[in-house]
Parts: C-alpha cells; structure tokens; sequence
C-alpha cells in the first residue's frame, strides 16, 4: 500500500498584497496616461504642393509658372477668383478683359495685345498655352485689377493680395520655449501635425484666431496654428492697391429721364410736324439694325433730325436692334471679332449724327444666348463712356423659362454694366393667345415692377410706358369657337373711335384704367379697349415717382397726344405725390 504525504500551503502576507494591488494600479495609471497625454505630433505635413503655389485668401490656388522672370498664372484661376467676367474668345483665340473705361484683347502667344483697339508691344506674349492650359502674365493686367502679387523666399511661393485684405502683425516670443510647442500645426491643437518650425523673434502675419491659437503666417506663406502666449500682436494692417480708372460722367438731363421712342421704319419724320412734348428729354429713334451675321448695320439716320432734336433741347439716344432675329443674334454674337465691328460701326455713327447716347433693343434671342448679348454690352459700354455716350438696354419683365422674349436677359449683371435698363412694361395681353385685356394693367405693372427692383437698382431702371392701346374684337364663328383679334389704335384713334361710336368710358378697377365696350350689330361683334389716357398716364407716372425710377420712356412718339407729355410729366407727379 501508497504513502500519501501531506504538505501546508504558506498563507501570503498582507503586505504583498497591498503591494501587488498598488503595482497593478500603477501599470494601469501609466497606460491610460500614455494613451491620453497630449504630446505634441512630430508628424510633418507639407503645406504647398508642386512649383511656384500660388496663394491667395490663405489657401494654394493651383500653381503659377516663370517664363523669362515673367509670372504666368493660369485663366482659370483668373476666372474663380480674380475676374468672373474674363472670357477666353475661340475664334479669335484671345483672352477678353473688360473694365469700366476698357476692353482689353490678349490673343495668345502674340507679342501684341491691344486696349480699347490700340496696340500694345511686349518682350514676351502675355498669354502663353501649355499642355493645353492658358496662363495670363501677371504684370500686363495689375493696371485693371486692385490685386498685387509678391514671390515669397524659401517656398518660391506667389502671394498675390487684394485690395482691402486685413490682418495683424505679430512677433513670436523671445523666451525659450520646447521647439515642438513653437511648431506650426495643422489645427489648434498640439495633437495635430505641422507644417514647418519657427523660432524666437520672428516675424509672423496673424490672420485669424482659434480659442487659444493664433493662425499665423511666415514670411514664405506657410500658414498654421500656434498657441496665443507665444505671439506678442503688433499693428494692424490692411493692404491698399490703386489702379487707374477713369470715372464717367453720363452727360446730364435736366431733371429724371423723359424719354419717347421715334419708331423709324423706312424714313425719318418730318420734325417740323412734330409738336411740342412737353417734358421729353430724351429721343431715341430706331435708327441701327444687325443686318448680317458679320455685324454689318442697316443704317436709317438722319442729321437733320439729330440737329433739330437738340435744338429743342433733346438729346438723342440712336437705337441698335439685333432685328429681332435669334439665328442672326447668335451668329453675329458669339465672336469677339464681329462684336467690336458692331461697336465700331456704332461709335462712327454716333460722330456721324452727334449722339448722345445708344439705346440697346436686344429682343428674341434664345436662352442660351443670353451670356452673349451681356458680354456684348459689357464690351460696349467701356467705348461708349470713352466717347462720352451714354448706353442703356431695353429689358422686359420675367415671364419664364425659355422664353425669348425674356428669359435670355441676365437683369443682375446687365444692371451693373449698362448705365441703365429701360423695361418695356407693356403687352401683357397681345392676341388671341392670351385673350382681350389691358395692354398694361397697373396692377400687373406694379407687380412685376416690384419684382424687377430686387434685380435691378432703382436709380438704374426707368418705366417703358405705352401710349397705344389695344382695339379687341371678340367674335362667335359659325362653328360656335369664339375669335378673338385686335389692332393698336394710337391715343388720338382711341378718343376719335370712342366719339364715333358715341361711348363714355367706365373705370375698371381690375386694370386700374378707363374702360369701353360696344357690341356691333352688323358685325356680330363686341369691341373691347382698355384706354390709355391721362388718367392711366399719370398713374404711371407715379409708380415712377414712387419707386423713385430714373424715369419713364414711351412706345412711341407717334402714338402719343399733347395730353401724354403733361401726364407723364415726372416733376408734377413727384410734387403731387409729397403733398
């Protein structure tokens, strides 16, 4: 038989324990101190990418290239950034600026370019293409810009600045201080990695701030956070840039625009015949028309009107119109080369018959064309203000998408190019399409009125004003469907058909105007016309005043009576309206 022995196990003492428990706790402590201390990264970032970065609003924008100590930087950060409005032009392979008082072409890889048509010689092609980019020489252009640009040392970087920028200077301490805090970071924290060192005493620009972080930036452009003990801010400074710019004056009207349309479509008017309008300081015969998709110009003037206009007092605004045709607009449209014929043949012929101003009339044009029509007025004004021409554009009020008689107009940008926007408030009800009514209820006008002025600035834009109205005839045709027409009577034919017909006009408080019907016995037919006459006149007048517009123009002068230029009259409306 087994001998089974039997061995006591010690007890541990209290001690140990205690010991091991305290030493447990310790390796604990350590790794949660280890993983939760903030130690500052030591991961580097590099802050710019590729050759000569260019910096601009704190941030790379792309990259800038040197030909022959030239800085080139790239069309389509020109475009983002700098100038919405530049335009590169295919056909004529030219990049197009335009200013207030300037239209500058630069064609590319020409040692030529040209300001308001006049040359401008070169060493060096201000536009250069590589690898089928376009890049726009710097220097050539800081004359129309309110930027400037600098090469930082060390990152090559090019710093370009623009007019009104702000920031602080600053100066980082002098006191001893571990390098890792003095690192530029990421982000305002420690954790975050960095992008370059700095060191005592220098000089840095504060651009912005982060709780307990300055964002700072070095001489070399490299930007990034730092803590705010270690940066003693100095001044302010903001960066001031001036170029040249040539202020225009619009030439001077006595009082706001009275302005009448002389409709011209084969001949001029007599101008002895015309009687005396009352208020009317402006006329603007329909003189110019597109007449080829080379730009050629369909001239009607006339020089003995344009003499007897001003010496009644008048001046005279010549009328371009693109005819009305949406194919002959965009082929004579959308090349730099035929837009400046156009302009040139304008301003020749504004010298030929001593004009004052162009009135614009771009109507019909397909929607994708507007951009066209607008780089076209903002081509031309810059000619016009250097010839001492004021230029204005007829609009219509919003009815729509696709719709080429107003969808095409880009009312916000054309309002600050043109010297001013004419809207043709008129022919809410035209024909049968949209049944018998007002040409231009005041409701209807004041709406859209209302509607415009978020787009368009008041003291910019003046009320078109009809003085015709529209004679309806409703008819039932032997099949039951009803035929709706209508012809415009001017405001003489309207009083004179009223008489013949021996009616008394109603008020309609709907179109807000006098109001006739009369239903013809022969015909079968009732007669409808909704009146323009001093009444409706005078009320629109005094949206004008009330609106404080700068101004009225009437479709047209021959449609007018003695009665239109009294009730148009602006200078009353405004007196009645402050009593």
């Amino acid at each position: 038989m087994a001998r089974v022995t039997y061995h006591k196990n010690k007890k541990l003492s209290t001690g140990w324990i205690v010991g091991g428990l305290i030493i447990a706790i310790l390796l604990v402590l350590s790794s949660i101190f280890l993983l939760l201390y903030p130690f500052a990264s030591t991961d580097k970032k590099s802050y710019f990418q590729g050759e000569n970065p260019i910096l601009f609003d704190g941030v790379q924008q792309g990259n800038a290239i040197i030909e022959k100590n030239t800085m080139f930087v790239p069309f389509t950060f020109m475009k983002e950034h700098i100038d919405k409005n530049i335009i590169y032009d295919e056909k004529s392979k030219s990049v197009i600026i335009t200013t207030q008082d300037k239209v500058v072409q630069m064609p590319t890889d020409s040692l030529t370019y040209y300001v308001n048509q006049k040359t401008v010689n070169l060493q060096l092609s201000p536009i250069i293409s590589m690898n089928g980019e376009i890049f726009i020489a710097l220097d050539p252009i800081l004359s129309f810009y309110s930027i400037q640009y600098k090469k930082l040392p060390e990152s090559k970087a090019i710093w370009i600045q623009k007019d009104g920028e702000k920031y602080e200077k600053g100066r980082l301490t002098n006191k001893d201080i571990n390098k890792e805090k003095l690192r530029l970071r990421t982000k305002p924290t420690l954790q975050s990695s960095y992008v370059s060192e700095m060191t005592k005493n220098e000089i840095v620009n504060i651009e912005g701030d982060n709780k307990d972080y300055y964002l700072v930036r070095k001489a070399n452009g490299i930007s990034g956070y730092i803590k705010k003990d270690f940066v003693n801010k100095g001044a302010p400074i903001t960066i001031k840039v001036m170029h040249e710019s040539n202020t225009f004056q619009i030439p001077k009207l006595n009082g706001p625009i009275q302005l009448t349309w002389e409709a011209v479509y084969t001949k001029n008017p007599d101008s002895s015949k015309i009687p005396k309008m009352y208020g009317v300081n402006v006329v603007s015969p329909t003189w110019f028309s597109l007449a080829g998709s080379d730009g050629a110009i369909k001239n009607l003037a006339s020089l003995d009107y344009s003499k007897w206009a001003q010496a009644k007092g008048y001046q005279v605004w010549g009328v371009f119109s693109n005819s009305f045709d949406p194919k002959l607009t965009h082929e004579a449209l959308k090349d730099f080369e035929t837009r400046q014929t156009i302009i040139r043949q304008l301003l020749h012929f504004s010298q030929m018959y001593q004009l004052q101003g162009i009135n614009f009339d771009i109507e019909n044009v397909n929607q994708e064309d507007g951009p066209f029509v607008t780089q076209f007025i903002r081509e031309a004004m810059p000619y016009l203000h250097d010839a001492g021409l004021a230029g204005s554009l007829d609009i219509t009020f919003s009815a729509g998408e696709n719709n080429n008689w107003s969808s095409f107009y880009e009312r916000t940008k054309l309002a600050k190019i043109a010297d001013y926007l004419i809207v043709m408030a008129y022919d809410e009800h035209t024909g049968a399409s949209s049944g018998s009514g007002s040409v231009a209820s005041l409701p209807w006008v004041e709406r859209n009125l209302q509607n415009l002025l978020t787009e368009v600035p008041n003291e910019k834009l003046v009320l078109g004003v009809p003085l015709y109205a529209r004679l309806w005839k409703e008819q039932i045709n032997p099949d039951g469907s009803l035929e709706v027409t209508a012809k415009a009577l001017a405001m003489d034919k309207v009083k004179a058909w009223l008489t013949e017909k021996g009616l008394q006009p109603t008020f309609d408080e709907e179109s807000g105007q006098n109001y006739a019907e009369y239903y013809d016995e022969v015909e079968k037919a009732t007669f409808k016309i909704w009146i323009e006459d001093e009444l409706s006149l005078q009320k629109r007048a005094a949206l004008a005043v009330k609106y404080q517009l700068a101004g009225v123009g009437t479709w047209s002068r021959a449609f007018g009576d003695p009665t239109a230029w009294t009730a148009l009259d602006l200078n009353a409306a405004k007196a009645v309206s402050q009593k």
